[in-house]
């Protein structure tokens, strides 16, 4: 069975980039908590973050760093939700870091997350040009 994330990496499934580079992908979850919700990969296939290459570790984070703050300030949010799931409840088999943006009282509460959608593909592009205009300007 073909690896859904190394399809949108490799062009062959569509998806709304928002950071890209010669080891990483960062794109809009089809599924987000919030508009604005980035899911970060490795360009290449691993599964857990226990399979990624020591070398890759500090670049990984440190994507996650810059958009921890980009989701944020793109999306007029209080802060964001940093999260990775390794094997249960990881949805696709290739490591994936999810950055949500967050504000107070906006309804996640424990482990029971409403999921939305965007209304169009025009909609979730727009939210990706967002981003990618915060993480351009540094």
């Amino acid at each position: 069975m073909a690896c859904t994330f190394c399809s949108i990496v490799a062009g062959d499934l569509p998806a709304s980039r928002v950071l890209e580079d010669d080891g990483f992908v960062g794109f809009l979850d089809a599924r987000p908590l919030f508009h604005g919700h980035v899911l970060l990969v490795p360009r290449a296939h691993v599964v857990t973050l226990a399979d990624l290459p020591a070398a890759g570790i500090e670049p990984f984070f440190a994507r996650v760093q810059r958009l921890s703050v980009a989701v944020p300030r793109a999306m007029e949010a209080k802060g964001s939700f940093v999260a990775m799931n390794n094997v249960v409840s990881q949805s696709v088999a290739h490591l994936h870091c999810h950055v949500v943006p967050r504000s107070p009282k906006d309804g996640l509460r424990g482990f029971f997350w409403p999921r939305t959608t965007y209304a169009d593909d025009a909609q979730r592009d727009a939210v990706a040009a967002r981003i990618r205009a915060v993480l351009d300007a540094g």
